[in-house]
């Protein structure tokens, strides 16, 4: 992106392999008032056939399998200081606390999904061709962030075949690649909403 994008400011959360807390995550975002959040995850499951990527946007998870996601990536969170009053309460391994987010409306949930879509278009190209879709959920990563929220799964760690492609530099940027052409694709639409915007016509999005 900052190679093709000169007017594309790109800011990382972390650019080192540090822990950095779910809410500062967000946080960061929310302070450089970012137009769009990328966050990349890989995923794991007891089972060792589960495999494919999969996409995320804030909202209420459909299925048990949703909500298995939802509490993995969540449960990072015990492992910071004075969690339960950062997360107002928020306990990642139960499911009465995941009630406060079917009560959120995300003004952004739209351009989240159109986003998401574009990333898992492409990554049904490869490099693991298994397209689990784009799913809603419950995940602390996105629940404060003030504009469009992604969380991609790139593969599963605990299937052999995933990682297999996960740890080689080909397979990491094919996924780069996918997800450079997905944000090309969602850029193109954005500035065209902006300049419609700009004028005066009434545009749905």
């Amino acid at each position: 992106i900052k190679s093709n994008f000169l007017d594309v400011k790109v800011i990382y959360t972390r650019s080192t392999d540090k822990y950095v807390e779910l809410s500062e995550r967000a946080a960061i975002a929310n302070r450089n008032k970012a137009d769009l959040f990328i966050s990349i995850h890989v995923n794991s499951a007891k089972s060792t056939q589960a495999r494919g990527t999969e996409t995320f946007v804030m909202g209420t998870h459909k299925s048990e399998a949703n909500f298995e996601v939802c509490k993995l990536e969540n449960s990072v969170i015990v492992i910071e200081e004075d969690y339960e009053k950062k997360y107002e309460g928020f306990n990642p391994g139960s499911p009465e606390s995941y009630i406060i987010f079917s009560l959120l409306q995300n003004v952004h949930q739209e351009q989240s999904i159109k986003y998401a879509a574009q990333v898992q278009g492409q990554f049904a190209r490869g490099p693991i061709s298994v397209n689990r879709g784009v799913k809603q959920g419950g995940l602390l990563v996105l629940w404060k962030t003030t504009m469009p929220a992604v969380l991609t799964e790139l593969g599963f760690i605990s299937n052999p075949k995933d990682c297999a492609v996960l740890v080689t530099k080909k397979g990491q940027e094919q996924f780069a690649r996918g997800l450079f052409n997905a944000f090309v694709a969602y850029k193109k639409d954005f500035e065209k909403i902006r300049r419609e915007e700009g004028s005066g016509r009434n545009v749905a999005a």
